[in-house]
């Protein structure tokens, strides 16, 4: 099979594994949506794209913070239990979801958006190409000063080198690619943007070991 047949892959893993547990990541917010947050609120930021929400633990709580949220998930699972979850927590007027592949055009008009959000979106099994023509797409979509926030996991989590080789420096372990970024790799992808901050921090039992990236559209 061809790597890029593997990449394309994905989906259906990420279906069965939500359809399985229904609280895959649990419900708290991560510690990452929770700083994103207090940076978007400094800044007056409150309409907020986010990219791969999952089970949209980081969703609901954006929108119970005061946040208007439009959600684009990869995954029918993950879609159908943010609304349900969205529809039980009263905050489903706060709460726009779409399923999407994030790797074609974004079913959103340009300059809509203060901020955007994603969680371990970056790290998936997206080429580097694939993740320039990603972060060019969100440029578009926010507004001037927009604040673009994500995480990926990084080359000193253990994972890293582990499991089956996927090209540059992705791995498959379990049947899910991680894409893992060193700082050159945000330097590369940080055209039209000015970096604002680099966090590292670490999340999970593993644990896994991440960079948060705050990027200012210029």
């Amino acid at each position: 099979m061809e790597e890029s047949d593997v990449l394309n892959g994905q989906h259906p893993y990420w279906e069965q594994a939500f359809g399985k547990n229904k609280e895959m990541f649990g419900d708290s917010p991560s510690e990452a949506a929770v700083r994103a947050a207090e940076i978007f609120k400094s800044h007056g930021q409150t309409h907020i794209l986010e990219l791969g929400a999952g089970q949209g633990r980081d969703t609901l709580f954006f929108a119970r913070n005061g946040f208007t949220v439009h959600a684009l998930e990869y995954t029918k699972e993950g879609v159908d239990r943010i609304r349900q979850k969205a529809y039980n927590q009263g905050v489903l007027d706060r709460i726009t979801v779409t399923q999407h592949d994030v790797r074609q055009p974004f079913p959103i008009q340009n300059n809509s958006f203060d901020g955007c959000y994603s969680h371990m979106l970056y790290c998936m099994a997206l080429t580097t190409s694939e993740l320039s023509s990603l972060n060019d797409q969100v440029r578009k979509v926010l507004r001037p000063s927009g604040y673009n926030i994500y995480t990926v996991r990084h080359k000193g989590d253990a994972h890293y080198g582990q499991g089956i080789h996927r090209g540059e420096d992705m791995y498959e372990v379990g049947g899910f690619i991680v894409h893992f970024f060193d700082k050159a790799k945000i330097e590369e992808l940080t055209y039209g943007y000015q970096i604002v901050d680099i966090h590292e921090f670490e999340e999970g039992g593993l644990p896994r070991r991440l960079y948060q990236v705050t990027l200012r559209k210029n």
